[in-house]
């Protein structure tokens, strides 16, 4: 009797090995395609963060680069360099606006034959709901914003 492989128990062997080097393949090539999708976002929050922590930008459509967000915060040098060549673009879109005038009664009392009308202080507040988009390099995000006016 001979000791060894057949030609069959050997190319089983390399169907499943190669099998198993092509999944581990796909795994990788998958991992990296939402790691790339994964970072792509957490710079478009960044960039969001320095958005929000400016009031004076966001209730109008405008473009903006991220540097001019940025003017008062102390920033790495790589990053002020990488937020100068990118140019951001404002979207806004009012949902809804309510003044608090509309929610205000009059208020009408008998005092023998003269009726009095008590009327309460107009309210000038006015709140607006809006959405307000950033889209930079291929992203974007989106917030809900309330501003009193």
């Amino acid at each position: 009797m001979r000791k060894g492989f057949t030609l069959i128990e050997v190319m089983i062997s390399v169907v499943i090995i190669s099998s198993v080097i092509v999944a581990l393949l796909q795994m990788y090539s998958n991992n990296t395609h939402i790691f790339s999708a994964i970072d792509k976002k957490v710079k478009i929050n960044q960039y969001a963060t320095f958005f929000l922590a400016n009031h004076e930008v966001g209730f109008e459509k405008d473009e903006v680069w991220l540097i001019d967000l940025v003017d008062g915060f102390d920033l790495e040098d790589d990053l002020r360099r990488k937020l100068k060549n990118i140019k951001a673009k404002i979207l806004y879109q009012k949902l809804e606006s309510i003044d608090l005038a509309d929610f205000e009664e009059d208020t009408t009392q008998e005092d023998g034959e003269e009726e009095i009308q008590d009327k309460e202080v107009k309210s000038t507040m006015v709140f607006e709901i809006g959405k307000t988009i950033l889209q930079a390099q291929k992203s974007s995000v989106g917030y809900l914003r309330l501003q009193l006016k």
